[in-house]
């Protein structure tokens, strides 16, 4: 298919990254029609290749929506479509448009909060199976998904959701200061062993008077000490990469493997992930960047300790953003999707 390639990018949920992943494509010399929604808190005003309609069949207003943008995409006339998150029968009509590559986030859920309802559950499997290929974003996804999958699966580099334009300048050591958390907090992200860790460091030796920042929803799991700010709800990117920039680490310490965006976004902004053995992922990890036992508060704790100074921080973290840059770039990740819809053109 060549960079000149006609790509029709569906992505109901995930508009943020879908975003950066078409632009990248654009910038390669691809064409894009992206069809998605404004349910995402980043949304903000259509850009000129995207369509936006309401992805929720159970409304009426939504039905005219999506005939426009069918005829749109048909009109498009794509050589590949590339479908993530799509649970609605209807977008069926759009994967029928071209040779079909299906990207999948995860193998499974992360605990009871994602499973979703056996309906969806299925037509996502459907989706999986009329594709030419698969697409992940890690080997610990394409091993768990090889022994049962029916289509090839490629690996693709996970890029972060925040658009390179808006990153901000690196932190210099003498502004860096706290530690930070962003996502929504549930049972996987492991916030009780990260606050026992959090504790043990607080007391110690080497605590700078920093604070544990939690950015995002959710409910923490007990009462949170004064050395702990947790800013609950959903946020935008300008308003928090800045402070995630400035951070000496970002808490990345999971019960549950992901192809975390949060892991993969503090190594685009300068800042060291702490990471677990389980998750996020340790393949994403900076080099010489340790995985801490998922249950070690001790080692959670050292680590915490370590990057308390700031000098170690800007150090380290200047290495994370420069493996975020050599291996997770969207350049690279357009790069790499662009060898997939030549092996199935």
């Amino acid at each position: 298919m060549g960079t000149g390639v006609k790509v029709l990018w569906l992505s109901p949920w995930l508009r943020s990254l879908s975003r950066v992943h078409c632009e990248a494509l654009r910038s390669s010399g691809c064409e894009v029609l992206l069809i998605t929604s404004d349910r995402h808190p980043e949304s903000g005003a259509r850009r000129p290749y995207e369509t936006v309609i309401d992805p929720r069949a159970k409304q009426a207003s939504s039905w005219p929506e999506f005939a426009g943008a069918l005829a749109q995409a048909r009109r498009f006339a794509p050589d590949v479509v590339v479908a993530e998150l799509v649970f609605d029968p209807r977008w069926l009509l759009f994967m029928r448009l071209a040779p079909m590559v299906h990207l999948i986030h995860d193998d499974a859920p992360h605990d009871a909060n994602e499973e979703r309802p056996w309906s969806r559950r299925a037509f996502y499997n459907l989706t999986s199976r009329r594709s030419k290929r698969l697409v992940v974003f890690s080997n610990y996804v394409a091993e768990r998904l090889r022994p049962g999958a029916s289509r090839p699966i490629s690996i693709v580099p996970l890029t972060s959701d925040l658009d390179p334009s808006r990153t901000p300048p690196f932190v210099a050591a003498s502004a860096r200061r706290d530690f930070v958390m962003v996502g929504r907090i549930s049972d996987y992200k492991n916030l009780p062993v990260v606050l026992a860790a959090w504790d043990r460091h607080r007391h110690g030796a080497h605590w700078r008077r920093d604070r544990l920042v939690i950015i995002g929803d959710g409910a923490p799991p007990q009462t949170l000490p004064d050395s702990v700010l947790w800013t609950p709800g959903s946020f935008r990117y300008d308003t928090v990469a800045p402070q995630i920039a400035a951070a000496k680490g970002s808490i990345v310490h999971y019960r549950a493997a992901s192809q975390s965006g949060a892991q993969v976004m503090a190594m685009q902004l300068g800042v060291t992930p702490l990471i677990s053995t389980q998750g996020a992922l340790p393949e994403f990890q900076p080099p010489a960047e340790p995985a801490i036992a998922v249950d070690d508060v001790a080692g959670l704790a050292q680590l915490l300790d370590e990057l308390a100074d700031p000098i170690a921080a800007a150090r380290r973290g200047a290495r994370a953003r420069e493996h975020y840059q050599r291996h997770f770039s969207a350049d690279g990740a357009a790069s790499a999707l662009i060898e997939v819809f030549d092996a199935i053109g």
